[in-house]
């Protein structure tokens, strides 16, 4: 069975996005070197450094499905059912799209986080499962369902927006040391969680 992982590009101070959504400088990892990387999906293509494109393959390579939630499913328009990983996609919601079935086939769309990491490794098999939205990762963290923590941390303050990690619900949680990867323009940290 894969591991249930949790991935996010994050600024210095810990945010995922600004105030208004802004994410463009958090992504510069995405095209800080020279190493041409497509993705599943066909609008979507990436030029790495070596550092960035074998961290790519690390979070993508065994990766069976993504869990997200719904807000940001909605801002990137569900990644027109493709995303760049190439694994369906697992959507934490209340109320799915009236039209999820015929505009999104390769999409699920399940009613909590314990339910939609469940449904995940189901769709994923032996391979990962990725958690990619930090309302999702909260919570998926408090339940115990995170096998690993990943953070591509981005060379930038922005004082204030959506944060990565909030309030945990049990009290503070220990992880392992951090395999730890230098590149352009991130630093990639995946920290494996300690159980007890």
């Amino acid at each position: 069975m894969g591991k249930v992982l949790t991935h996010m590009t994050m600024s210095l101070d810990g945010f995922i996005a600004g105030p208004d959504d802004q994410v463009d400088e958090l992504f510069e990892w995405y095209g800080a070197g020279d190493i041409g990387t497509p993705s599943a999906n066909d609008d979507v293509a990436f030029n790495f450094d070596e550092t960035g494109a074998e961290a790519w393959r690390a979070l993508t390579g065994r990766v069976g499905a993504l869990v997200s939630g719904r807000r940001l499913f909605d801002l990137t328009d569900g990644w027109g059912d493709n995303h760049p990983a190439g694994a369906p996609v697992v959507v934490v919601t209340h109320d799915p799209p009236d039209d999820a079935a015929t505009r999104w086939p390769r999409t699920a769309f399940v009613e909590g986080v314990e339910k939609a990491v469940v449904k995940a490794r189901e769709i994923a098999g032996d391979d990962d499962v990725t958690i990619m939205s930090p309302g999702v990762i909260q919570q998926a963290l408090d339940l115990g369902l995170v096998d690993d923590v990943c953070v591509s941390l981005a060379p930038v303050l922005f004082g204030e927006g959506i944060s990565y990690f909030g309030r945990l619900q049990h009290g503070h949680l220990l992880l392992e040391d951090p395999v730890v990867q230098q590149g352009r323009r991130a630093l990639q940290l995946r920290y494996p969680v300690r159980r007890s």
